[in-house]
């Protein structure tokens, strides 16, 4: 799976939030669900590669999908 590195946290939950997620609860890591998925969002600057990648598969998005809605 290509990797996306270099999105913050914020980045990553506006991103979702375009997507139809919205944020179920938040601490240390952000938890956002569309109603179906859940994804665990980790508030680092930026997050890594891999748990990126990890995110957007389980957001059921490709990573071009989630590159569009960076923008």
């Amino acid at each position: 799976m290509p990797k996306l590195a270099g999105v913050n946290h914020e980045q990553a939950v506006r991103a979702l939030q375009k997507a139809g997620f919205w944020v179920a609860r938040q601490g240390k890591h952000i938890v956002m669900t569309d109603g179906v998925r859940i994804v665990t969002i980790p508030r680092a600057n930026p997050i890594n590669a891999y748990t990126m990648g990890g995110i957007i598969r389980d957001a059921g998005l490709s990573v071009e999908e989630f590159k569009e809605l960076l923008k």
